[in-house]
């Protein structure tokens, strides 16, 4: 980790939820994504990151921050990317931002194979087709390159994210498993994008049945995966001394059963012959 953590004064062309969001999103990367990665020899300084859906880029900074070259962030959000534009450059960090849609967009030539390590934290499941993404993804990568993708799995309390629909249904579990037309009723009092969202996120339910199909389609290795009833990202999110809770043996065995349970799948995959061609 770091000796020095980022700090962002007081500017006043970045929201306060923009720094909110950095916030979180730095200190996940800088004390629990970084040194995970460094300790396990899959990031190392001077290699060549790219994020995918990086929003305010919180998380590619503490990498940059940690010696990361020709970084990329992209998202499909243009007036998160700005809020990083313009914090990166207040930082001094060297970091290309481009509004990307992995899943429609045509790969720039400039990023094929180029990068070391690509991170795709909590966004697959809000990909219709994640294995066209993994795919695509994979072309981004150097040969035998690394690609860290967290998610929490659709049977999960809140795989659903009917959290973004800020109603009181919203904020109980398994709402997004209950029968469709009780569900349909749930939701109606929440705003239409945010519907939208949690409808899209009901036909993908991304399970670990999908991903680990995805990830065999698509030619990679699994070489790391852990999977949490308490997510890392919670005492940075909440600002409250909640320990990271890791079940993986548990998931390994009753993966079925607790998919019902787990608040973050996480994994690392690497690039193989097969993934890249």
């Amino acid at each position: 980790m770091s000796s020095r953590a980022l700090t962002l004064p007081a500017w006043e062309d970045i929201s306060a939820a923009s720094r909110y969001y950095w916030g979180y999103q730095y200190e996940l990367g800088r004390r629990v994504l970084v040194p995970e990665l460094q300790r396990r020899g899959i990031f190392h300084p001077g290699d060549a990151v790219a994020e995918i859906g990086c929003a305010e880029g919180g998380v590619l900074m503490s990498f940059v921050e940690a010696g990361a070259t020709s970084a990329l962030g992209t998202d499909i959000a243009p007036s998160r990317l700005e809020s990083a534009r313009r914090i990166a450059d207040r930082l001094g960090l060297q970091i290309t931002f481009a509004v990307h849609d992995i899943l429609a967009d045509p790969i720039p030539e400039s990023w094929r194979g180029r990068y070391h390590v690509v991170l795709l934290r909590d966004v697959l499941e809000h990909l219709d087709s994640p294995e066209t993404a993994l795919r695509r993804i994979a072309q981004l990568l150097r040969p035998g390159g690394y690609l860290y993708i967290s998610f929490p799995p659709y049977p999960s309390p809140y795989g659903g994210h009917q959290h973004l629909l800020h109603n009181l249904w919203g904020k109980l579990p398994y709402v997004h498993l209950l029968p469709e037309p009780v569900f349909e009723r749930l939701i109606a009092s929440g705003r239409e994008p945010d519907r939208s969202e949690v409808r899209r996120l009901r036909r993908i339910r991304l399970s670990f049945g999908r991903f680990h199909r995805a990830v065999a389609e698509s030619g990679y290795r699994i070489v790391l995966q852990k999977h949490y009833l308490l997510r890392p990202v919670f005492r940075f999110r909440f600002g409250l001394p909640l320990p990271a809770i890791e079940l993986t043996p548990l998931a390994r065995l009753l993966p079925e059963v607790f998919q019902f349970l787990c608040m973050e799948a996480s994994y690392v995959l690497q690039c193989c012959a097969e993934c890249s061609s």
